[in-house]
């Protein structure tokens, strides 16, 4: 029973996860994949999209691995990106073989301590081609409240 369990779980977890992997042909699929991630709940999808080794730069904090960002920032992105929307306002890419660069431009609309705000953001992304698909090796993200 145990071993059933098991398989049923890996096997609803690669359902879950293959229309995001297949998606991953492309980089800025893969960027645009991992925030609808984040905005619908889905820590494993927001994941599969990460390498193990990535480091991800956010006001000033460093955080050096799929699974450092997972414990500490991934929750946090996650209720914020469910409460708020993001929207592109620039984007702008470049690839060189196996390793591409993203830069965006974004505006968040939300409601923070009961007010409304808009947030200006930037997004630098760094993703290598592994196989066929593109992974995230790199994110660094800074952004300010509209004067």
């Amino acid at each position: 029973m145990r071993k059933l369990n098991l398989i049923v779980t890996a096997s609803t977890l690669m359902l879950t996860l293959l229309p995001i992997l297949s998606s991953a042909k492309e980089p800025a699929h893969v960027i645009s994949a991992f925030h609808a991630a984040l905005a619908s709940g889905d820590a494993a999808a927001a994941n599969a999209l990460l390498a193990p080794e990535i480091t991800i730069y956010e006001s000033g904090f460093v955080e050096r691995s799929r699974t450092e960002y997972a414990g500490h920032h991934l929750p946090e992105d996650i209720a914020f990106a469910k409460k708020s929307t993001r929207r592109v306002l620039q984007h702008t890419e470049r690839r060189e073989g196996n390793l591409a660069v993203i830069w965006e431009e974004t505006e968040t609309l939300a409601k923070l301590k009961g007010k409304d705000v808009k947030i200006l953001g930037t997004e630098t992304s760094l993703l290598q081609k592994i196989g066929e698909s593109w992974t995230i090796v790199h994110v660094h993200w800074s952004s300010r409240k509209e004067k």
